[in-house]
């Protein structure tokens, strides 16, 4: 009898353990990007469709790799249940009160993280987006909250679910061209270094936005514009490294790597967290057009299916997240900035890469959340039962 029950308390352990692992996506080892091609989720809009309408489009457009600017709750519980993968931001507004308590870091991944999961699969936190090169108010106090937002995760046993990170724009570059001359600005490697220390140590990528779209809008006259497409061109040849270049975002992704490589932090990992181009524009703006939105987001997907690394990191395969999911009609600055969407704000399609747009037609082709859900739920129970049945048959055969 005393071995029975000691069987029975190892199953029961088992069972607990196994269904935490199924939870968090049946992976032990959990990275905040999985795959290579993903989407920013911006909401600075007024007219666009509810987070559950947002879900149905994603997953008929098979994108799971999503990153938001904050932690919505609305947002957050339109995820659960539906396996889309999710790295949520703390706003450059919440940096202050990060860095000077740890509570109050605590307190908000207890709010907007723990209590989210698991079902819905957060897999990291972004603190703060482009800090340094910004707002200079903000320099001092990034890697504070940075710290204590992964110490908050350690307290509450999620570091190996939770990736931190922070995104960078290039603004914290000098030298870029050629890729391999690129360095951090000097005005900024005093909190830089620090930053990417803790980062190397936690095994945190360096997050990159990186717009081909603003490089070239900036020297039209010396940038030819099919190399910041994706389209046949000569590129360019890095005499230093001595390597060539057909595309304006391998450049960009190398020239962060040799700033990084120039620093000493050879082995970190770049990942793109937002590019795009703008379908319209204002007069002085004349790249923005569908035309050339529609090439560059399209041959930026056929770029990264290709899971290839670039030319002077050829076996980091590209990852990047697109920007954006819709046209935002809200966001302040030229017209450009309300216009770098996949999809319009009704859901419909911005142009055609390939993705079909949410249809208000009850013959949409489109599966409704309830029923993706279904399917979710029906093969993830058919899973659990299987693997629990294996279980008992084989303690009952002890």
């Amino acid at each position: 009898m005393e071995w029975e029950m000691k069987s029975w308390r190892f199953f029961y352990r088992f069972l607990r353990v196994f269904f935490l692992v199924f939870a968090m996506n049946g992976s032990l080892t959990v990275q905040a990007f999985t795959g290579t091609y993903g989407i920013n989720y911006g909401r600075i809009a007024d007219n666009i469709p509810s987070p559950d309408e947002v879900v149905t489009l994603l997953r008929a457009a098979k994108i799971k790799n999503v990153r938001i600017y904050d932690a919505d709750h609305s947002v957050l519980e339109a995820f659960s249940g539906t396996g889309l993968e999710i790295v949520v931001g703390v706003p450059n507004g919440n940096l202050k009160d990060m860095n000077a308590s740890e509570d109050h870091a605590e307190s908000w991944v207890k709010e907007n993280v723990q209590s989210f999961l698991p079902d819905t699969h957060i897999r990291g936190i972004a603190v703060g987006n482009e800090v340094l090169g910004g707002d200079q108010e903000l320099w001092g106090v990034l890697l504070g909250a940075v710290k204590n937002v992964h110490k908050a995760l350690e307290k509450f046993h999620l570091t190996d679910l939770i990736q931190v990170s922070t995104a960078h724009s290039q603004a914290v570059f000098s030298n870029s061209y050629p890729p391999s001359s690129c360095i951090f600005n000097q005005n900024i490697v005093q909190y830089m270094k620090p930053l990417l220390e803790f980062f190397s140590e936690i095994h945190s990528p360096f997050c990159l936005n990186a717009y081909p779209f603003l490089d070239y809008m900036g020297d039209p006259a010396n940038i030819d514009i099919n190399y910041a497409l994706f389209q046949s061109t000569q590129g360019i040849y890095d005499t230093k490294a001595k390597l060539h270049y057909d595309n304006m975002l391998d450049a960009q992704i190398d020239a962060a790597y040799a700033a990084l490589e120039n620093s000493g932090f050879k082995k970190m990992e770049v990942i793109v967290t937002e590019t795009g181009w703008a379908s319209r524009g204002d007069e002085n703006e004349a790249a923005a057009t569908s035309t050339n939105a529609r090439t560059y987001n399209y041959n930026l997907r056929k770029r990264l299916a290709k899971k290839k690394g670039t030319p002077l990191r050829p076996k980091n395969v590209v990852k990047a997240y697109i920007f954006a999911v819709f046209n935002e009609n809200l966001k302040p600055g030229p017209t450009s900035e309300r216009n770098f969407g996949l999809f319009k704000a009704d859901g419909s399609i911005a142009y055609d890469i390939g993705f079909k747009g949410l249809k208000s037609s009850a013959t949409s082709s489109i599966l409704s959340l309830k029923k993706i859900r279904a399917q979710d739920w029906s093969a993830s129970f058919s899973l659990v039962f299987t693997a629990c049945a294996a279980v008992l048959l084989l303690f009952l055969r002890l």
